[in-house]
């Protein structure tokens, strides 16, 4: 059946077939407590959504700004009674016969509504509901956020995500009932009717509803969004959760790189658990905030200890991850959900949610993977959207207007994308943006249309060059990276019913934690060899006693790159126990519970010595293969203390993330007497053998 018949000939019978239990007429404004998922062709999808938490999960603390919403109805007799029906159909007839273009009919269009007047009955009804929130709020004149909640919206096979215009702090009834107006008027903006005709909507069965819902003051603490599902490989089992400073929409917007946070949800309802597998702590250069006078908003530059600083401490990570858990549980399927810090109160709202509509649809039949057989130089990396591989030559675009320039095929590289991008965005070969993190505008299209991206590379549009053939590649884990020329890649797909079963158990060997969830429909019996050194060597690249003897580090380059990589931490060893405890930790999640055997650091002497302030605490062997490395290392004078940071590191995993199908493997071990002195020296660290049921190999 084509979309388009999936929704009723006049949305004026549809809304009268909405329950009636709650609903006697067919209001034009409706609280939002009053509505629920089965009242989407009354209020759209977002508002829908909102009532439906504010209903049923209110017992789960999970908190939703309070609001109100004008109802399809009053979108309707807004057209009635400015008589926009003709002139609004002639429009988009000349639109469809190519006689006009889309930015001639789309403006056409919205000028009809902006110099359209509010009906009085819809005026009274908008005054009544502003006056009631008030009343419930305590205040004179409440600041509002006034979102567009479109009836086609938030479908699961339709996510109309940011097509539709949303005002924040909006304070009076003067100021409200324009921002009405211009919501109405947003249903026709150019990249919503684009949107509507490619799914095949018709424009004149959609309409809009506008939700009015009390200000989350995220200006004075940060907002962000969070999926139930990992948002590039389907991983089921984590949440992530973007988070910035100020209001949310520069998250959305991809304008600013965001923190992320990643948290395993099987163990999330372990009281003494705390399974944050990631945080990472994101740029943050910019924050929008409370305008002035006729600016509502207005966008400020962070402040040094902002930009180093995590939005969110542990427990909010964790209590925005149980909510999202919740909300899942709910809508029994994976969700994209918006959430805002109050900064006055210290309280968390969930102020969207909506089905995710890439990774719940995609099917498990297959994997496929790229692989980059030859690549050139490395000239800018951010994160990786998909795990594909594309060539092509570099165009730069600074604004979507400058569609025209862009040639089919080619690799689209500019600040940051908005809806307005999607007809270019379906003509390239991949996507860089400078800006933006994994929920941003780039990173969510990209990802529905299948192409591989690179979002947050900084520098991007400085460094590629107009012209240049390039390689994006965003199969080597969850870093993406730009090649100079065009690289040779290798396509493969792998069938996984086509995997036979074995009485044998198979283990994997991974070593590339960024890799570790783009696995885990592979069906394998655990991990039987995860090695330190690889996240040592590539995501921590500091030596662990130029941490633990800071003073004795005595090379100048080496302390400034110490310095620099461990800005934001009072303590430097803190850095290599955390961020060696969030590598094993996507190892040991992504086959929980079943057994993951991680080989503690296998260094030689010369390998140890080309890490950052390595050189000072490692001597020169003429055979470092058979020389001091492994289990004699870890109870000498010289490593004792980097492998106490080793130990910290498995202990974080194991006791306070949860991950106890964490096996621990001794390398290199040459007597009975040597393991005896390893295992006292784990033990004095925490790592008892059989304590919690701790199992050490060797």
């Amino acid at each position: 059946m084509h979309r388009s018949e999936r929704f009723d000939a006049d949305l004026h019978s549809a809304a009268v077939r909405q329950p009636r239990e709650r609903i006697d007429r067919l209001p034009l404004v409706v609280a939002l407590s009053q509505v629920g998922n089965t009242d989407t062709a009354l209020v759209g999808g977002k508002n829908a959504s909102l009532g439906e938490l504010i209903r049923n999960l209110g017992s789960l603390k999970i908190k939703v700004p309070d609001g109100f919403a004008l109802t399809a109805e009053a979108y309707w007799l807004f057209v009635r009674e400015n008589r926009l029906a003709a002139p609004l159909a002639e429009h988009l007839a000349r639109l469809k016969s190519g006689k006009v273009s889309l930015s001639a009919s789309g403006k056409a269009v919205r000028s009809l509504f902006l110099r359209g007047q509010i009906p009085e009955v819809l005026r009274e009804e908008v005054a009544k509901g502003y006056a009631a929130l008030c009343s419930r709020a305590g205040a004179k004149e409440l600041d509002v956020a006034v979102r567009s909640s479109a009836t086609a919206e938030d479908l699961p096979e339709a996510s109309f995500a940011g097509q539709l215009e949303s005002f924040l702090n909006i304070r009076g009834e003067r100021a409200l009932n324009q921002a009405i107006v211009r919501c109405f008027a947003s249903l026709f903006t150019d990249r919503a009717i684009s949107y509507r005709q490619a799914h095949g909507f018709d424009h004149g069965k959609v309409a809009l509803s506008v939700g009015v819902q009390r200000m989350v003051r995220s200006d004075k603490a940060g907002a962000g969004v969070m999926f139930s599902i990992d948002t590039e490989t389907g991983f089921p089992d984590t949440v992530l959760i973007n988070a910035a400073w100020g209001l949310g929409e520069y998250v959305v917007q991809g304008i600013v790189d965001p923190d992320e946070y990643v948290v395993f949800k099987p163990l999330l309802d372990r009281p003494r658990c705390k399974p944050i597998l990631e945080k990472s702590i994101g740029g943050k250069v910019r924050k929008l905030v409370y305008g002035r006078g006729k600016n509502p908003t207005r966008s400020v530059a962070t402040s040094k200890k902002e930009r180093h600083a995590p939005v969110l401490d542990d427990a909010e990570i964790l209590q925005l991850a149980r909510w999202a858990c919740a909300i899942e549980k709910h809508y029994g399927r994976p969700m994209d959900m918006e959430w805002a810090k109050d900064g006055e109160t210290g309280e968390i709202f969930v102020v969207q949610a909506r089905p995710e509509t890439v990774q719940s649809r995609r099917t498990a039949a297959s994997l496929k993977t790229f692989t980059l057989k030859q690549k050139g130089k490395l000239l800018v990396s951010g994160l990786a959207i998909g795990s594909a591989i594309a060539t092509g030559k570099v165009c730069r675009l600074r604004s979507a207007r400058e569609a025209a320039k862009f040639p089919d095929g080619a690799i689209l590289v500019t600040e940051m994308t908005d809806p307005d991008w999607g007809p270019i965005m379906k003509r390239a070969a991949a996507i860089v943006t400078a800006h933006g993190g994994r929920t941003s505008h780039a990173a969510i299209v990209s990802r529905e249309m299948g192409l591989p991206a690179v979002v947050g590379a900084a520098g991007a549009t400085r460094l590629l060059k107009d012209g240049s053939e390039v390689t994006v590649s965003c199969a080597e884990g969850d870093e993406g990276f730009v090649y100079a020329g065009r690289g040779a890649f290798e396509e493969t797909e792998l069938a996984i019913d086509d995997i036979p079963q074995t009485r044998t158990q198979v283990m994997l060997n991974l070593a590339d934690p960024a890799a570790a969830l783009r696995w885990w429909r592979l069906p394998a019996d655990g991990i039987g060899l995860a090695r330190m050194e690889f996240i040592v060597a590539n995501h921590i690249r500091i030596h662990p006693m130029a941490l633990a003897c800071f003073d004795r580090v005595s090379d100048r380059a080496a302390r400034r790159t110490i310095e620099g990589l461990t800005q934001g931490y009072a303590d430097k060893t803190d850095y290599f126990v955390d961020r060696l405890a969030q590598g094993i930790a996507r190892l040991a999640a992504s086959r929980f519970p079943k057994p993951v055997i991680l080989r503690t650091s296998d260094f030689k002497t010369n390998e140890y010595a080309k890490l950052v302030g390595g050189r000072a605490f490692e001597p020169i062997e003429a055979n470092p293969m058979i020389g001091w490395r492994g289990a004699s290392r870890y109870y000498s004078a010289g490593y004792r203390d980097g492998f106490a940071l080793e130990c910290r590191a498995i202990r974080k995993v194991r006791d306070e993330m949860g991950l106890t199908n964490l096996i621990v493997m001794i390398p290199f071990c040459r007597t009975p007497k040597e393991a005896d002195r390893v295992l006292a020296e784990m033990s004095a660290h925490g790592l008892a053998r059989g304590k919690h049921g701790l199992e050490i190999y060797v």
